[in-house]
Formats: C-alpha cells, sequence, structure tokens
C-alpha cells in the first residue's frame, strides 16, 4: 500500500484574522527594502518636532498672559529668541551624533558607549517617558485643533467638546495600526500631513507681512472675550512685570517646541545608504524649518494679541488663521484648511515615537535591560511587541488626564532635555578621548548642549514640581532601578545556564528512529535535551536551529563549535518569514514523508519563577506541541530546565 500523503496543517483563525488585518507577512530579506529616502524621513520622523509648532508659544503665553496681561505679548519674543539658540545648539550637538553613531540609539546608544549601560538607563528612562507622553500630547493637541475649527466656524459652539478623549483615542489605535502594517506603509500614510502643515503655517506667514506691509498693522483678537485667561497687570522692570520664576517657567513651557528633535538620531537606521549622510541632512532641514515656524508664530501671536483660552480652545494659532484669512469664504477655506493641517501634522507627530519608542526599547531589551521579547520583528517586520506596549502606556495617559494638553505638558520636557543633556555629555566624552581635526570646536559645542539641557531639566523640574513634573521626577530613579534590577536577574540566568560541564556529555548508541533536538541556545537545558536524546537510542539525532536572528545564529554556532559538551553537528534552517512552528512542521513532514521513519521533537523547556518569569520570558514549548500533536509520526516531549535551581546552585558554589 503506497503511503498516505499529507500536508503541512492549515493555518490557524489567529493567523489568518493577523493576515487579514495586516496582510502578509514579510521575510526578513525585505528588511533592507523597508528603508525611508530624506523627503519621507521628513514627514515621518519630524513631524513630531515640527508639529510643536502648533502649541509651543500657546504654552508661554499660557504661564506669561494671567500675571502680566498684554505684556506677555512683548515678552513672548525675547524668549523664543532664547528657545531658537537651545534649537541650534541641540542640532549642531545631535548633528554630531549621526555623524559618530550611524546605529539608531540617539541619546541612549551614546551614553552607552561612553559611560556604560548601567548609566545609559538614565538616557533610556527618559526618552521612554518622552515617547509614551508625547502621543498623548500630540494626539491630544490635536483634536484641540478640531474642536477650535469647530469654535470658530460655529461661533463658539461647543457641541463636539465631550469628544476630545474618544476622538484622541482612536487617534491612537489608527497610528498603532498603521504601524504594525510596517514602516513604507506608515511612511507613505503619515509623511503628507507635515507638508500640508508646512504650506499652511508658510501661507499664515506670507499673509501676515503682506497685510502689515500695506495696512501697517494686523487685527487683533478679543483680549476679554468669554473663555479667554484673564489678564494679569504688569508691573515695571526688565522682565515686563514678571519675576524670574514666571519667566522660567514660560521658558520651560516654551521648551515644548523643542520635543522631538532627537527623532531623527533615534532612527538613523530607517535612512537609506549612507544612513549617516541623509541624517544630517534631514535633521538640518527639519531644524530650519522649526525654527522659521516657531519664531513665525510667535511674531503672528505678537502682532494679533492671540491670547490662550482656559479649556484650551480655540488654540493660539487657529485665531491667527482666523484674524489673518477674514471671514469671507476665502477667509474660511483657508481656516478650515490651516486647522485640519494643524490637527493632521499633530496627529502624525504622534507617529513619531511609534518609530522612536519600538527601536530605542529594542536596544535596551537587547543589553538585557527590558524583556527580550522587544527585540522580536513582528508578521510585517516592525517591532509589534513595543509598538504594543507604546499603545497602552499612551491610552492609559490619555484617559488619567482627560487629554488635557496644559497638565500633559507638565510631564514633557524632563524627559526630553534629560536625554539631550547625555547625549552632549557622551559625546564630549568621546571627543575628549580622541585627538581629531576639529575637536575643540565638537567639545565646545557638545559641553554647551549638555550644560544648557542640564539647565533646562533643573527649571522645569523646579518651576512645574507641583504641576505634574513630580511624577516624572519619582518615575526616574524608580525606571533606572527596575531597568536595572532586570539586567541583573538576565546575568544571574545566562551565568547559570552557562555553567557548563568540561567533558564530552554524549555517547552513540544505536538505536531504529530519528530525534530532533529544537536549539535556541547552546546552554545546560540543550544539553540536558541532548543526553536524553541518546538514551533514547535513535538512529539519528540532529541538533536543529531554525535561523530568526542572523546575529543570533551566528553567535550560536560559535558557541557550538568552541563547545566541548556535546559532539553533534548544528544544523541551521532559515526561517525567512519568523513563523516558527510552521517551519518545524515543514521539516517534520519531509523527513517522515513515506510512512517509514518515526521522529521524536526534543524541546528544551527554561523554567523560571511564575512572576518573574511570565515577564522576562517567552513561553513557546506548549504552543510548539499543540502545533505538531497532530502530525502523523511525529513525537514531541518537552524537556524542562528549572533556571531558578542553577542560579541557586551557582550562588550556592560562589
Amino acid at each position: 500500500m503506497a503511503p498516505t500523503e499529507f500536508t503541512v496543517p492549515p493555518d490557524r483563525p489567529a493567523y489568518r484574522l493577523k493576515r487579514l488585518l495586516l496582510g502578509p507577512p514579510l521575510i526578513s530579506e525585505r528588511l533592507r527594502d523597508q528603508t525611508l529616502s530624506n523627503p519621507m524621513a521628513l514627514g515621518v520622523l519630524a513631524s513630531d518636532c515640527i508639529s510643536s509648532t502648533a502649541y509651543g508659544s500657546e504654552e508661554i503665553l499660557r504661564i506669561l498672559v494671567p500675571v502680566i496681561g498684554i505684556a506677555s505679548f512683548s515678552l513672548l519674543m525675547p524668549l523664543t529668541a532664547v528657545i531658537i539658540l537651545v534649537l541650534v545648539l541641540l542640532t549642531l550637538s545631535y548633528r554630531d551624533v549621526v555623524s559618530v553613531y550611524t546605529r539608531a540609539g540617539g541619546s541612549y546608544v551614546v551614553a552607552r558607549e561612553n559611560f556604560g549601560p548601567n548609566v545609559a538607563q538614565i538616557a533610556a528612562v527618559a526618552l521612554l517617558i518622552d515617547y509614551i507622553v508625547t502621543v498623548a500630547v500630540q494626539t491630544a493637541a490635536g483634536t484641540d485643533a478640531l474642536i477650535s475649527l469647530a469654535h470658530l466656524l460655529g461661533n463658539g459652539f461647543t457641541g463636539i467638546d465631550h469628544l476630545k478623549v474618544p476622538l484622541s483615542v482612536a487617534v491612537v489605535i489608527v497610528l498603532m495600526y498603521g504601524n504594525l502594517r510596517g514602516l513604507r506603509e506608515a511612511g507613505k500614510l503619515f509623511a503628507a500631513p507635515a507638508y500640508l502643515f508646512m504650506l499652511a503655517v508658510g501661507a499664515m506667514l506670507v499673509v501676515g507681512l503682506v497685510r502689515m506691509l500695506i495696512d501697517g498693522h494686523l487685527p487683533h483678537a478679543d483680549l476679554r472675550a468669554a473663555g479667554a485667561l484673564p489678564l494679569g497687570h504688569p508691573g515695571s522692570g526688565l522682565l515686563y512685570g514678571a519675576t524670574l520664576f514666571i519667566t522660567l517657567r514660560a521658558f520651560a513651557n516654551g521648551g515644548s517646541s523643542l520635543t522631538g528633535l532627537e527623532a531623527i538620531s533615534n532612527g538613523v537606521s530607517a535612512f537609506r545608504p549612507p544612513q549617516g549622510v541623509n541624517a544630517r541632512r534631514t535633521l538640518v532641514a527639519m531644524s530650519c524649518v522649526l525654527g522659521v515656524m516657531v519664531l513665525g508664530v510667535s511674531a503672528l501671536a505678537h502682532y494679533t494679541h492671540a491670547v490662550p483660552y482656559t479649556d484650551g480652545n480655540p488654540t493660539v494659532i487657529a485665531q491667527e488663521a482666523d484674524l489673518l484669512f477674514g471671514s469671507g469664504r476665502f477667509g474660511t477655506v483657508a481656516l478650515v484648511y490651516v486647522q485640519l493641517a494643524t490637527a493632521l501634522i499633530l496627529y502624525t507627530g504622534a507617529n513619531t515615537p511609534f518609530t522612536g519608542f519600538p527601536f530605542l526599547a529594542s536596544f535596551v531589551a537587547e543589553d538585557s535591560f527590558l524583556p527580550r521579547q522587544l527585540t522580536r520583528r513582528g508578521h510585517r517586520l516592525a517591532f509589534s511587541n513595543g509598538i504594543l506596549v507604546l499603545t497602552a502606556l499612551a491610552l492609559a495617559l490619555l484617559l488619567v488626564t482627560r487629554g488635557n494638553v496644559d497638565r500633559l505638558v507638565s510631564l514633557y520636557a524632563i524627559g526630553v532635555f534629560t536625554g539631550f543633556t547625555m547625549a552632549g555629555a557622551g559625546l564630549t566624552a568621546y571627543h575628549w578621548r580622541r585627538r581629531e581635526a576639529g575637536r575643540t570646536w565638537r567639545l565646545a559645542v557638545n559641553i554647551a548642549a549638555a550644560v544648557v539641557s542640564a539647565l533646562v531639566v533643573l527649571i522645569f523640574a523646579f518651576t512645574k514640581f507641583t504641576e505634574g513634573a513630580w511624577l516624572v521626577v519619582v518615575l526616574f530613579p524608580l525606571g533606572v532601578w527596575a531597568l536595572i534590577r532586570v539586567n541583573r536577574r538576565y546575568r544571574a540566568e545566562a551565568a547559570a545556564m552557562e555553567d557548563l560541564p568540561t567533558a564530552v556529555a554524549d555517547r552513540s548508541p544505536w538505536g531504529r528512529h530519528v530525534v530532533f533536538v529544537l536549539v535556541d541556545n547552546m546552554d545546560l537545558a540543550t544539553l540536558k535535551a541532548l543526553r536524553y536524546a541518546h538514551r533514547l537510542g535513535p538512529d539519528e539525532i540532529r541538533a536543529v536551529h531554525f535561523m530568526v536572528d542572523e546575529a543570533h545564529t551566528r553567535r550560536l554556532m560559535t558557541a557550538w563549535e568552541e563547545s566541548r559538551g556535546t559532539t553533534v553537528p548544528l544544523e541551521v534552517v532559515a526561517c525567512p518569514d519568523r513563523r516558527l512552528r510552521r517551519a518545524v512542521a515543514e521539516l517534520a513532514l519531509r523527513t517522515t514523508a513515506g510512512g517509514r521513519t518515526a521522529l521524536t521533537l526534543l524541546l528544551p523547556r527554561r523554567t523560571y519563577t511564575p512572576v518573574i518569569g511570565r515577564v522576562l520570558h517567552r513561553g513557546t514549548g506548549e504552543r510548539f506541541a499543540r502545533a505538531l500533536e497532530s502530525l502523523p509520526d511525529v513525537a514531541v516531549t518537552i524537556l524542562p530546565f528549572d533556571v531558578e535551581r542553577a542560579v541557586e546552585r551557582l550562588r550556592e558554589r560562589a
């Protein structure tokens, strides 16, 4: 009788749903195609930075107006000029960052390479918090732009105010979906709004300039309109009556205009080769655009006296557009365009963290300071786990703060400028150790950037402490402590698992069937499975590794060749689409084809303490067993290995 033919089991319903939602899987070789041209990168990575134009100047006025009233509009321009000077300094510093470190990671990689991995966790925590807050701030501000449009078109109509949180939540979910589909798709979807917003602000500046040349002035907003911030009474002095404390608070709020500046250095690997050169060009272009736009929006506020409102609507930039374009048909169309472009850039500015957070989390996880699940690319080559974690935390922050931009900004700049400080300090240490051309200039730039950024952190922590900055001040040391604890745990487990015997551990009896030992690492759990395989008395033993990460596979092959723990050769099977269970099933079916070969699959399973193990490690043994249990002539055996006991034994020996 001819042997029965079998096929690979059909895809599970969950996978079919994932394929329907996200599209077909991308094989690993497509990763090199998931890169961005400079114009596309400017739209995708610079959206967060450029979009802060929509609220940076308003946040300065929000501090000044209740204290010094109309004098705020005179103090606005000097404060904006200081922020522009800080922007220039940071741009020069980060231009150096992307020149020296052409692999993504920004201030985290800079700090790690120059100060060591433990100190680098300060930058890691700062940036991770910044990315989470950025998603919440940008989406809330984008919704404010839509509500402001409704206010201005409806003469105070507030019928959609109650939809602010649901709209913001919906946008975050859409951003998550776009990024889960992969970087190229996200780039095409999110690049255009950046250019639409640049065009909108450029049109406002041109119209404002023309009206100034023709009329000699611009129309003024109603400073005493219902809902506007109450006007304070200015005193006298160099700061227009504002105290130094109030001025520093306003400067700290305005520092939110510089958030997102690090996105390009964090996403260097997303550029086309030569990556460093393209990243530098895009960084300079982004900073020039940001500087012109921030200065322009502040200048328009200075001349129009657009005043912030208590509930945030209408926004200052919306009032400027309304005053500049007028109330005619053209003015209405222009206002709608400006507000829609503003909403889009703010929403897509929230996309920048969806690029930066997963990349950064993967770097930190590679260093064993975060769960290693964050290093794995998903169905569409995106770091899916990082995207999902960012989404969950940002949604929680939106719900807690009810989407209030002013409350969110209080959590914002400490993380941003801590990252700037670490980058400047790290580059200072880098150039200090080297005798190179231009060393003095580079040292001066990076020392200045580090000192100025550190001062901004102190100013923000002091002036905004009671408004929410205390939470970030508390979270910082806790976050660094948690990351270092995770690293200690991973190192303890690795030391225990790598405590291999010096003698050859296997022997070669004859048997009647084939045994595959599935290998992920060369450690005690793998050796235990190999020993068990020989006890089964098989005809053939094969140690099989399915290659998902090429770098990890190379390290495994080297460790395997250097180990004296086994004489079984290691077989590597390519798995370009990362569907491990399907790849194992295909290999099993090929091995047992014809119905004359019995196959035993041995799966080493490392067991950990219940709580820590579930957070830091994946449990795949049972899922493999369920996927393969229906195959003919195939037996699956899971061999548990207690890592916690190995850790304790190593401690006792030490």
